[in-house]
């Protein structure tokens, strides 16, 4: 057997659904063809003159009307292993008595009481995330629509090794011989799950989708008002880069047709690198927040008997990503972001900056838990300052939670501080206060900074 039906077999025997064994196979194919997914800069414009979500004017009654139809949909496959986890980011607490899950249950609770509709609320969990995420809402007894489950998986393939393109063995850890599809799959797992028919048949008829480990990504009624209203098929939420906004995807206009594209960085070539990071050309990065009509994509997908046609992203790892000396292997995955370029009309929103908070590090992590971000009443999240400190952990200290949490127990106050940067093993006491541009320099040893502390 060839490896594409090895892989075949063993999605089969894993009760993977038929169809999202026929991506995964029309992936295999571009992968066998040398496809690498690049997007050149020589065939691609620059993203200009787009609206923005402040100039929006809409009536009360019609962002009303929109928010009676559309469907809250959040991404909740990671476990953060990047940080040391191994159960969903979203556990994590942002308060103490606040985890992400709760700040979004709170968030969709609230616009449902403000406007009187169901707004419902679905994350797409991986295998790994669903226990713990269902257990932790389980004390909501109100979150759950009628109809519609809380929650639905993405679905799973096996790991290739990188010489053959055969399904990798791994005895020691046999889990470690699947992975995610990347968040293209979103896709897939809405058609083959049963939730795009359900929901339409429940008379949604628009989607709002982002990260669950981006709290600024609220439900928001105007932008339902909006994207109602502009009758677009799909849209991207977009925000202007600055020179940290080097990694990531943004959106860019393809030559040949005009479509918008998502280029990720992995589909960028060293040649192109410089270009394609230079935020005075390349104006706009993407928040991963997105809205779809749901008619249109189910429409689309029996058009295209299941496959969206996203570009490929080539992902090459190594069976165990904390063993760099074992099997080295390719991940197939795509970008949700990526089916902007599928559907006529699909378009393009710019947003405030407030609407992209993801947490990816523990540097990301503590200004969230810091007082440069503040929880309101109706659960959003706004920073309270102009602009938010700049924060520079010490990675051999402070990359995962555990050794986080145990160095910086409570978080200091950042309202006051421009940056702060930890070189060394610190461990922060109470009510501590950072002014302005701080340096806590690394002595060799392990340092304290004593409670009641003001730095800067």
């Amino acid at each position: 057997m060839d490896g594409l039906e090895q892989a075949r077999q063993r999605m089969t025997d894993a009760g993977v659904p038929q169809r999202a064994i026929d991506v995964f196979a029309s992936f295999y194919g571009q992968l066998q063809q040398g496809e690498t997914g690049m997007i050149r800069e020589s065939d691609v414009d620059p993203l200009t003159d787009i609206d923005h979500a402040g100039a929006i004017t809409l009536s009360d009654e019609q962002c009303r009307e929109a928010a009676s139809v559309t469907a809250v949909i959040k991404l909740n496959g990671g476990l953060g292993t990047s940080m040391g986890l191994d159960r969903a980011k979203t556990l994590l607490p942002v308060r103490p008595d606040l985890s992400f899950l709760d700040v979004i249950a709170g968030q969709v609770r609230h616009v449902r009481a403000e406007l009187g509709v169901t707004l419902p609320l679905l994350f797409m969990n991986s295998f790994r995330t669903r226990d713990d995420t269902l257990a932790a809402l389980a004390s909501y007894d109100d979150l759950e629509v009628e109809g519609l489950p809380l929650d639905f998986l993405q679905n799973r393939e096996p790991k290739l090794r990188a010489d053959d393109l055969t399904p990798a063995d791994w005895p020691q850890d046999p889990s470690l011989e699947w992975c995610p599809p990347g968040h293209g799959d979103l896709y897939t797992a809405l058609e083959v799950s049963g939730i795009l028919d359900a929901l339409i048949d429940a008379g949604y008829r628009y989607a709002t989708v982002s990260n669950a480990d981006n709290l600024g990504a609220a439900p928001d009624p105007a932008m339902m008002g909006w994207f109602a209203a502009s009758g677009a098929p799909y849209a991207a939420e977009v925000c202007r880069r600055t020179p940290a906004d080097v990694k990531g995807g943004h959106i860019v206009v393809r030559k040949s047709d005009g479509r918008l594209v998502l280029r990720e960085t992995a589909q960028t070539a060293d040649e192109d690198a410089a270009a394609a990071a230079d935020p005075d050309k390349h104006l706009y990065f993407h928040t991963n927040n997105l809205w779809f009509d749901l008619h249109v994509m189910k429409a689309t997908l029996e058009a295209r008997d299941g496959i969206l046609g996203l570009p490929l992203i080539r992902n090459s790892k190594t069976v165990d990503p904390t063993d760099p000396s074992s099997t080295k292997v390719v991940q197939i995955e795509s970008a949700m972001g990526a089916a902007v370029e599928v559907f006529d009309g699909a378009t393009a929103i710019e947003v405030d900056r407030s609407r992209f908070l993801p947490v990816k590090t523990t540097n990301d992590l503590l200004l969230l838990r810091s007082d440069v971000y503040g929880v309101g009443d109706d659960f959003r999240v706004r920073a309270t300052v102009p602009t938010p400190p700049l924060i520079d952990l010490d990675r051999r200290f402070y990359t995962t939670i555990a050794d986080f949490d145990a160095r910086i127990p409570t978080p200091p106050s950042l309202a006051e501080a421009t940056s702060l940067t930890v070189r060394g093993d610190w461990r922060f006491g109470r009510d501590v206060v950072v002014h302005g541009d701080v340096t806590l320099d690394d002595t060799g040893a392990a340092e304290s900074v004593a409670s009641g502390s003001r730095l800067g």
